[in-house]
């Protein structure tokens, strides 16, 4: 089993940090399960983030994407050819089997978006951090121009 350094995407993400620890500790029987689809993780802006996942093959009444809580699954699973025709597969190179990917998500990254283009499923993630939670800034003042006086002593 090959293993990957995810070290170097630490310093370098907002959002995905809690993803890339559960990819170091994930551990797979066979590299297959590990590897489809694959995908891409990039940053497209401040607080924006598109995941593009290599779908080539499904349409899109075949995909699915559901968010629960901090977690998104994307699920593909190909229907049934019914085209009439019988059909003897020689060598199959293009896979399509069923998947199922799971994603842990920060908090406060929610889904934006999700398009299938050219085989290629991009979902647009957005980090909004609630107004209470944004840091802010304090100013600071001036001490009193007046020393505050003692109690006087009777």
């Amino acid at each position: 089993m090959r293993q990957f350094d995810l070290s170097p995407l630490y310093r370098s993400t907002i959002g995905f940090d809690r993803l890339f620890s559960l990819l170091d500790q994930a551990s797979f029987a066979d590299g297959s399960a590990a590897s489809y689809p694959p995908y891409n993780i990039e940053r497209t802006g401040e607080n924006a983030y598109r995941l593009t996942l290599a779908v080539a093959g499904f349409g899109e009444n075949e995909l699915s994407i559901e968010t629960r809580q901090n977690a998104m699954t994307i699920k593909g699973e190909k229907s049934a050819r019914e085209d009439g025709q019988n059909r003897e597969m020689l060598y199959r190179g293009i896979a399509a089997r069923a998947f199922e990917r799971r994603f842990q998500l920060a908090d406060h990254v929610q889904v934006t978006g999700a398009r299938l283009e050219n085989g290629l499923l991009h979902v647009d993630l957005v980090r909004e951090i609630p107004e209470a939670q944004r840091p802010r800034s304090i100013p600071i003042g001036h001490a009193a121009t007046r020393p505050v006086e003692a109690p006087k002593a009777a």
